[in-house]
């Protein structure tokens, strides 16, 4: 969580307090001061700033010039130590009261320093007095500072030694380069501090804090020929040294001869991918060329891994390619093509105006274009071209002109796609169709093989047959999945895409499982034993709901104002924003194994995370094929990810994975305990658990009779009992409970058990051999305690896991059936006394689970007084099993906490609080505190 907080001064001559400026130096950022310092009503009198180069103004001269304002562009201010006379006259004349240097690389002479009124404030890139010098943001990487920032100071005679007036610092990320930093804090941040610093001096109450010497460092200006890298140190040092001078002046070492430099650089803290080794020159140990990047090693056996990789030529490629970098051919333009090559032409010829004539060979860095230039390129591109969506790394891997248009030729001929999705399948013709099941893990966007090539027999429940082999992850899987899940958050197209792209790819995908609803649901049928009709309107129809609704949600995740106290004179303003988590882990149940990840993820995706997914050990098929569809949807490489293998194994590690951020789980209560203490443990990951049951159906007397035999045997048998909020015990009121039992007893004979494939069917096998061997045991204990056995309660003679529907009555409150949940079709009657609501209230609450309940009566007030009463989830009044994708669902007590669906399924998001402080007119200035 991070507050932002803000005082600022409300005091009524804030608006008649205004400076004469000067501003000296350059860049964008100077523009932005410089701009920003007018709107606040300060008076700009002259901008001296550097020559036009390659025939192209400074970003500082083109504003300054375009408002009118005197602009001077001087090459130099002195000559052998002195003050050049015309140069100073110049600057006399403007009549600055403060002289402001937002980024100046030119020596101005104390003279001028000191010249005006009130002196000059400088901006500095560091927390003075920690890293004076010009590669001020360079070092604080380079030296692995955890906290960076930068300083105002009024200019003196040493090297960035004046007092400090204002400073601001930030947390500095694992994998920051000095871009990301800069574009992150130091940039935004530092021009509302100068606004900040000038508007402290005009009002007079501008600090003058000597520096330290204390803690003092100055490094010399870092540049290429002393940026090679020294292989013989650790791992975060070679990481901090890559990062430190990406992009410029870019870290290098020699390979084949060759000066290669790094950029994208991140400490590798999963497994170390197999890959093709690369001598690198004074490294002791060979690079490895990975699919995801070179990947480097430390002397201490640690590894770090750099994206791309550019060579002396200029050229940039992805460092996943350094082997076949050679292998494109160059490609033969049709006449539309050359159309649009015409058109990058006249655009790359308006940004380098410089130039007179755009070549093949024309570089567009060389020729002066700058990282502004770069989003300028892609817009216009995107807006002339047809919508064509290149992306900044396209314009930094071809600038040569020649290499440009050659990569967007591809990428309009699709060619430059990633590679297509391969699938190994496992072929059945059934269900007269031919179903085809991915069976491998599912990794950062591929089907692969276990790590150590292990697969275990997923079983078909009709008939105890193989249907597959499917790979057991192991430990080394569940790391690859997570650094993958956690590399597209951080670093990805996902992390960067915006809300509603989020949902058309929800959307897109929602379409894909409805498109494809009868091969899931026959999956569903094979792999679960589920009932092919309920499986086709349940299994799969609700999943493609849910991922509907909250495909919808994506742009409407919202925080909210909050009224505070005022701090007068100012006015407060505090809102909250809702951000995700990161990587998210699910751990699916058997009984419903698309929907239970279609419930967990989609609001998991919706808010922005990536994930990584477990489904059940023995049914992991459909979520196999969910992960092939999602490829289909556009879903990028990592942001999905499904791990097939056991919850030793594989669950316990993700429940301890450091990089999870959250984990959602549906399952046992002992299991659940479980997971919550490793989660603890770990990192104090949050957790979501939706556990066991034992859910109370309380039917009275005055119901109407035939709906509550109905839905009673529903609350029960529904999905051959295997459903988290089954009726576990019925307490069915005397009067009428002998005729109730007779008639559920009357209804079971017709229901046909059978194939669930067979459309006519009602009655399908149970999950797997083991389930069903433990509903036999829960019988035989029944009836052991006294519990009257009234039909069932026996294994169907027939191949499969297929038992009958049992009903037990005479059930005390003491006995196992009536405490213990069976998640089996076995319907547990108690008795209870004509009229004793509160009696049969204190009995239904008598237990440790919570997760959902029932009543079936007319009496409108008798049903609110016993919902009220119920410790429950859900209370279902006349009906049962009535989900809703727009409602919540969860228990309480020992059958968990935390929500799914609805808008309360948002649990895997996290709020950031802001405080403001400010006059509205005024500028609004924050500082981000952990």
């Amino acid at each position: 969580m991070f507050t932002c907080t803000i005082t600022e001064s409300a005091s009524q001559v804030f608006f008649k307090n205004k400076l004469k400026l000067a501003l000296i130096g350059q860049s964008l950022f100077g523009q932005e001061v410089y701009s920003h310092l007018r709107k606040e009503g300060h008076r700009v009198v002259g901008v001296f700033t550097v020559p036009d180069k390659d025939g192209k103004a400074d970003p500082l001269a083109l504003a300054a010039e375009k408002d009118g304002t005197p602009v001077f562009k001087f090459p130099r201010w002195r000559v052998k130590g002195k003050t050049i006379k015309e140069v100073a006259e110049a600057y006399r004349s403007v009549g600055a009261e403060l002289n402001v240097l937002p980024f100046c690389t030119q020596f101005i002479p104390m003279d001028v320093i000191d010249g005006p009124r009130h002196g000059s404030i400088i901006y500095h890139p560091s927390i003075l007095p920690r890293h004076r010098g010009a590669s001020a943001i360079n070092w604080t990487l380079i030296m692995g500072d955890k906290k960076a920032g930068f300083s105002i100071f009024w200019a003196d005679d040493g090297l960035d030694t004046g007092p400090i007036l204002l400073q601001r610092s930030c947390d500095v990320k694992p994998n920051d380069t000095v871009d990301a930093l800069y574009n992150r804090f130091l940039f935004p941040e530092g021009i509302k501090a100068m606004v900040k610093a000038v508007q402290l001096i005009a009002d007079g109450k501008a600090p003058r804090v000597p520096q330290p010497e204390e803690g003092a460092t100055y490094e010399g200006i870092q540049k290429k020929e002393n940026a090679e890298i020294s292989w013989d140190q650790s791992a975060e040092v070679l990481h901090n040294w890559i990062r430190g001078h990406d992009k410029v002046p870019g870290a290098w070492s020699e390979i084949n001869g060759q000066m290669v430099t790094f950029y994208g650089s991140s400490l590798l803290s999963s497994s170390v991918p197999a890959g093709e080794p690369l001598e690198i020159k004074g490294a002791k140990k060979p690079g490895l060329v990975t699919k995801n990047g070179l990947v480097l090693f430390g002397n201490d056996g640690k590894a770090l891994m750099v994206r791309s990789l550019q060579f002396e030529d200029g050229k940039m490629i992805p460092a996943s390619q350094y082997f076949a970098r050679g292998e494109a051919s160059v490609v033969e333009l049709t006449a539309e093509e050359m159309k649009v090559a015409e058109t990058i032409k006249v655009i790359w010829a308006g940004i380098l105006s410089n130039i007179p004539v755009i070549e093949n060979s024309t570089d567009f860095f060389k020729s002066g274009a700058r990282s502004m230039d770069v989003v300028r390129l892609v817009e216009e591109i995107r807006q002339k071209c047809g919508g064509l969506q290149l992306q900044n790394e396209d314009v930094y891997m071809a600038t040569r002109f020649e290499d440009f248009i050659q990569k967007v030729v591809r990428k309009l001929r699709g060619e430059d796609q990633e590679e297509e999705l391969v699938v190994d399948y496992v072929a059945k013709e059934v269900n007269e169709m031919t179903v085809k099941m991915p069976y491998q893990c599912f990794i950062n966007g591929q089907f692969t093989d276990a790590d150590d090539g292990k697969t275990y027999d997923t079983i078909n429940p009709t008939d105890g047959s193989t249907i597959c082999k499917v790979s057991y992850a192991s430990l080394v899987d569940v790391d690859k999945a997570v650094a993958a899940a956690k590399d597209a958050f951080e670093n990805g197209e996902w992390g960067r895409m915006n809300a509603r792209e989020r949902g058309r790819l929800m959307y897109r995908l929602a379409d894909l499982l409805e498109e494809n609803q009868e091969e899931l649901a026959t999956i569903e049928a094979l792999d679960s034993g589920a009932v092919y009709t309920l499986a086709l309107k349940t299994h799969i129809g609700m999943s493609v709901q849910t991922f509907r609704y909250f495909a919808g949600w994506c742009d409407k995740i919202q925080g909210s104002t909050i009224p505070i106290n005022q701090a007068r004179p100012n006015r407060n303003l505090t809102f909250t924003r809702k951000e995700p988590l990161g990587v998210c882990a699910i751990i699916i149940p058997w009984n419903y194994p698309l929907m239970m990840l279609a419930w967990k993820s989609a609001a998991c995706l919706a808010a922005g995370n990536t994930l990584v997914l477990k489904p059940a050990q023995v049914t992991p098929l459909t979520a196999l094929k969910f992960a092939e569809l999602s490829v289909k949807a556009g879903f990028p490489r990592g942001v999905i990810n499904i791990i097939p293998g056991s919850g030793g194994v594989a669950g316990q590690r993700l429940s301890e994975h450091p990089d999870i951020r959250k984990l959602g789980f549906t399952g046992s209560t002992s299991i659940g305990k479980q997971i919550m203490k490793s989660c603890a443990v770990s990192n104090l990951k949050k957790v979501s658990l939706e556990l066991g049951g034992k859910s109370p159906l309380i039917i009275f007397n005055d119901c109407e009779l035939d709906k509550a035999v109905r839905m009673g045997m529903g609350a029960v048998f529904f999905n051959k009992g295997e459903n988290c909020i089954a009726a576990g015990r019925l307490f069915v009121e005397e009067s009428i409970h002998d005729e109730f039992v007779t008639r559920v007893v009357e209804e079971i004979k017709k229901m046909k058990i059978g194939d669930p494939l067979d459309r006519s069917t009602d009655h399908g096998p149970q999950n797997h051999k083991a389930h069903l061997e433990k509903l036999l045991q829960y019988c035989e204990a029944g009836v052991k305690e006294g519990a009257t056995l009234v039909y069932g309660g026996r294994q169907v003679q027939r191949p499969g896991f297929f038992m009958e529907p049992t009903v037990f009555t005479d059930v005390e409150d003491h006995m196992f059936l009536a405490k213990e949940e069976s998640f089996g079709p076995i319907m547990v009657i108690s008795k209870f006394q004509n009229g004793d609501i509160d009696g049969v209230l204190q009995r239904a609450n008598n237990t440790e689970y919570g997760l959902a309940s029932g009543v079936f009566t007319r009496d409108i007030n008798k049903a609110m007084y016993v919902s009220e009463k119920l410790e429950a989830g859900t209370v279902f009044i006349n009906t049962y099993n009535k989900t809703d994708v727009a409602a919540p669902f969860g228990g309480v007590k020992q059958s968990g906490f935390g929500k799914d669906l609805g808008l309360y399924g948002f649990t895997c998001v996290f709020f950031l609080f802001f405080f403001f402080s400010c006059r509205w007119t005024q500028y609004l200035h924050f500082i981000y505190l952990l």
